[in-house]
């Protein structure tokens, strides 16, 4: 969580050009606050000096002609404040909104375009920490920062002027606690810093943790990690809480603080304006204006100390977000992509000394998951991939459908090198059917065609006949309609299953990749579904991954995976027959199938 925890700058000037960037496309509606802010500072510095005016030259001499009109324009100015503030708060909020959607769809358009590689090094938790409270503090930077600092600042500048253009000594009598102010706000800055970086970096534990725990409460649950679980968070989530205490008591601190050295400068000023009132070298209306101009100088600068920390999280937020931003994406159609000159469906795959491994950090010695691996399989060819678990056989996939590229050697399809296609055109010729099968929220027609409009109705109805699923499908009080929750947590492991081959079959591709697909399925469930499938590979290259040898027994040929090397190649009958691997797995598998008393004999 080291990304957490660095705050870095607490102004970046590279990190803010690239914000500004986002603001760059509504320059309107922040010109607009603008204008709104200066009206609003006017509005601030007009109301005491026209109190001045109606003490001096009405109230104090006992002239009331004309105060009247006087109040009139001192409402007049509170309105304009009222509508300048309105105007302004409403812009810079909605403004605000508008760069939180563009920010978060660029960092999810970004996420969908990153491959699995950084994915696999790369916690969930953090992702959406990015996505979610990340942008919300940039959020704040646009809304109360960016824009607004400079209505402090013309507002504390204006208070100066206008104090020392109406005495000069009384100003710097006033000015004289601005050391104390001073020290006050730098040791805010100083402890808020260090008190943000903590709360961060536990609230972003704490959303890993969450998000490890929940998708796994079956596990929890049936390990009974319950109450170990709770006590862990309990732990993290009571050092975010005692984070967030030791900040508030810096807030608690500063903000009397400053009020205090507010009345101090109040005090000051009565003190030496009143002597001046009485000695008849200031007016009364002046020390009143004084006072209130007071008043008002130490709210922005309470202000701006708390901007401070805005535009500190931000730049953290930041630099995390164009961290993820700039994250190179390894796996990218080319900018020429090839097209096959095929005859028919195509399906011509052929792995050309293909080496792999996964940890490509620089400077490590790879640690291959496959070595020189060299085979073909033909259009409409049909085979089997076995192996143990960690010999090579998922990786082989995930190489064909380029989610990973290869080291050394190639991979290609119909002729082409898979990284010389468009990933579009290249993941459109397959149909994945996995072992555990991801379902999305939505209607259960809905994750049979995938968003794919071109899928008709009676596509998927007959997609999920074919497969046999229809059968629970019409079960369902709304059918294909029927809701699916998050993860298909209402459907059985089968009725999953199901689910993927009716969407493999909707989308029709022209090579078929079953990864343990009828694993989870029971026996009587993968009959019904056999015929189906000899359907579904009928004039289709199929690449079947199987432990359950029975299952890719009738395959045109068997790969036999040892270690990351292809260690045999045949059919069911010519591997029994060299009496290999292959053999040896078979033998294991039917010896386990026996009952105990024919093992014993």
């Amino acid at each position: 969580m080291q990304d957490d925890e660095i705050l870095g700058k607490a102004y970046d000037a590279r990190l803010m050009r690239r914000l500004l960037a986002y603001l760059r496309p509504y320059w309107k509606a922040v010109l607009v606050a603008f204008v709104a802010i200066i009206v609003g500072a006017l509005a601030a510095l007009a109301q005491p000096y026209l109190m001045k005016v109606a003490i001096d030259q009405h109230i104090a001499v006992g002239e009331l002609a004309g105060l009247d009109q006087l109040a009139l324009v001192y409402v007049a100015v509170l309105v304009a404040a009222f509508a300048a503030e309105y105007v302004q708060t409403w812009t810079m909020q909605l403004t605000g909104q508008r760069i939180m959607f563009d920010m978060r769809m660029a960092l999810y358009g970004h996420l969908q375009r990153l491959d699995l590689r950084y994915y696999d090094r790369s916690p969930v938790g953090r992702l959406m920490t990015r996505v979610t409270s990340d942008v919300d503090v940039l959020n704040d930077l646009f809304t109360s920062g960016v824009v607004t600092i400079f209505g402090d600042v013309f507002t504390l500048f204006g208070i100066m002027g206008v104090m020392l253009w109406m005495n000069w000594r009384l100003a710097l009598v006033a000015f004289a606690v601005l050391p104390i102010i001073a020290l006050i706000t730098n040791w805010f800055r100083r402890n808020v810093r260090e008190s943000y970086r903590v709360v961060r970096g536990w609230i972003a534990r704490i959303n890993a943790f969450l998000q490890e725990n929940i998708t796994g409460m079956s596990t929890v649950q049936l390990f009974r990690r319950e109450a170990l679980n709770f006590h862990r968070f309990d732990d993290i989530d009571a050092k975010h809480r005692d984070a967030n205490i030791e900040s508030i008591f810096y807030y608690a601190v500063f903000y009397p603080a400053i009020e205090a050295v507010s009345a101090l400068a109040s005090a000051l000023i009565i003190w030496y304006g009143g002597a001046n009132v009485m000695a008849g070298t200031l007016t009364l209306g002046a020390l009143a204006a004084f006072l209130q101009y007071s008043q008002r100088f130490f709210r922005p600068i309470s202000d701006m100390s708390e901007k401070f920390n805005v535009l500190q999280s931000a730049m953290a937020s930041s630099e995390r977000i164009f961290k993820l931003l700039d994250e190179p994406v390894a796996i990218e159609s080319p900018a020429a992509p090839r097209q096959p000159q095929v005859d028919g469906r195509g399906g011509h795959i052929v792995f050309d000394h293909v080496w792999f491994a996964y940890n490509t950090a620089e400077g490590a010695e790879p640690e291959w998951v496959l070595r020189d691996v060299s085979f073909e399989v033909r259009p409409g060819e049909r085979v089997g991939i076995v192996g143990a678990t960690g010999s090579g056989k998922t990786t082989l996939i995930n190489l064909l459908l380029r989610f990973y590229d290869v080291q050394k050697g190639a991979v290609r399809i119909d002729g082409i090198d898979v990284r010389e296609r468009g990933l579009d055109d290249l993941r459109r010729m397959f149909s994945l059917v996995l072992q555990d099968v991801h379902l999305f929220t939505g209607t259960i027609a809905d994750n049979i065609r995938l968003g794919n409009e071109r899928i008709t109705d009676e596509a998927v109805r007959a997609a999920a006949s074919a497969v046999h699923a229809d059968a629970f499908i019409d079960r369902l009080p709304l059918g294909y309609g029927a809701p699916v929750a998050e993860r298909g947590s209402t459907l059985s492991v089968g009725q999953k299953q199901l689910l993927s081959f009716a969407r493999a079959l909707a989308f029709d591709p022209r090579i078929l990749i079953l990864d343990e697909a009828t694993s989870s399925v029971d026996t009587e469930t993968e009959l019904l579904i056999r015929d189906a499938l000899e359907r579904l590979m009928a004039d289709r290259t199929t690449i079947a991954i199987a432990h359950r040898l029975s299952t890719i027994q009738d395959m045109d040929k068997i790969l036999v995976l040892h270690k990351g090397v292809l260690r045999e190649m045949g059919t069911h009958q010519e591997l029994l027959a060299a009496r290999g691997i292959y053999y040896r797995l078979f033998e294991l598998q039917y010896a386990q199938r026996e009952t105990p008393s024919e093992v014993r004999s």
